[in-house]
């Protein structure tokens, strides 16, 4: 039978429930709505629905890499607690989405992020479960909200395949909240590049640069760093050629501390990374370049609450 958006909003009112999932209820239940809130219920989505304003900060990154290391996959999946992040069920799910992603190779996470002609198979939540083809991804992670009882998250993917002359450098820190990933241009076999590659991966992961580059640093940050510096009291009392010089040496600094080939070398901070690309051009006679990088850290950018543990006993205690 025939679904009526009224009927889809009067049971999504009723339930919390999503749009979608409501018309797929009413329409597996035949507009009935009392079995179409018992369809919902026993597929977990209420429940899920109620957990999904709560902050998801903690988690960790699920990390997969070819045999040839020539495509690296990280996806991140959050919950509320690092309790849950730790659970085995969790995890389990965390690293099957890495590999799913690696079978099926989506371009979007949701279907809000996706252009209006990306078609489900595009779309890692509506794609079909690679274990499970009566499922898609979104159902699996419901059905895994209901279970654990708190809100779960996919954040985001990362889906690297190496150009056809460079190497892949990856470094994921032993509690599996942080990875970073490397593109090194120039050369793929050598191992003097790939090591240099890790290399690269492990100076991001420690080190945080935001960009490769100063060249890639927008003019609007340049300009606001110069206006930060100019407004310093003690620079109206020296003469405009010497602000000009103290302005540039705060600049390089500022370089040094945002850029990837600025910084010193975390294991050698006498050395800088762009010294050490260009060791390894010398010795392979190829110029060596960086084409991207990428770090990953749970819960980043995240805002956290913070409870209030007192408060929280005594709710418990109420109930």
């Amino acid at each position: 039978m025939a679904i009526g958006a009224a009927q889809v909003k009067e049971l999504r009112e009723q339930t919390g429930a999503g749009m979608m999932d409501c018309k797929r209820a009413l329409e597996e239940c035949g507009g009935d709505f009392e079995k179409a809130k018992e369809w919902l219920r026993k597929k977990g989505i209420t429940k899920a629905q109620s957990k999904s304003t709560r902050v998801a900060a903690e988690g960790l990154v699920a990390l997969w890499k070819a045999a040839d290391n020539r495509r690296l996959i990280a996806i991140e999946l959050n919950s509320e607690t690092d309790f849950v992040a730790r659970n085995p069920e969790f995890c389990a799910f965390a690293q099957a989405l890495a590999e799913h992603v690696a079978q099926r190779s989506p371009k979007y996470l949701r279907r809000e992020e996706a252009p209006a002609s990306a078609e489900d198979a595009e779309i890692l939540l509506e794609q079909t479960w690679s274990l499970d083809a009566s499922k898609k991804v979104k159902d699996v992670l419901v059905s895994l909200v209901a279970t654990i009882g708190e809100n779960i998250g996919i954040r985001r993917f990362a889906d690297w395949q190496a150009a056809e002359n460079a190497a892949l450098g990856c470094y994921m820190h032993s509690n599996q909240r942080l990875v970073s990933f490397v593109e090194l241009l120039g050369h793929n076999e050598a191992p003097e590049a790939l090591e240099l590659a890790k290399e690269l991966a492990m100076q991001v992961a420690g080190m945080n640069p935001l960009y490769i580059s100063r060249e890639n640093v927008p003019p609007a940050c340049i300009e606001k760093e110069k206006e930060i510096f100019q407004a310093d009291p003690s620079m109206g009392k020296r003469p405009e050629a010497i602000q000009e010089k103290i302005i540039q040496g705060k600049l390089e600094k500022y370089f040094e501390s945002i850029c990837l080939v600025d910084q010193c070398w975390f294991k050698d901070d006498k050395k800088k990374m762009s010294q050490l690309l260009s060791e390894a051009s010398k010795k392979l006679g190829v110029p060596l370049s960086i084409g991207r990088m990428l770090r990953m850290q749970v819960g980043e950018g995240i805002e956290k609450k913070q409870d209030n543990l007192a408060e929280e006993v005594a709710k418990t205690l109420a109930d």
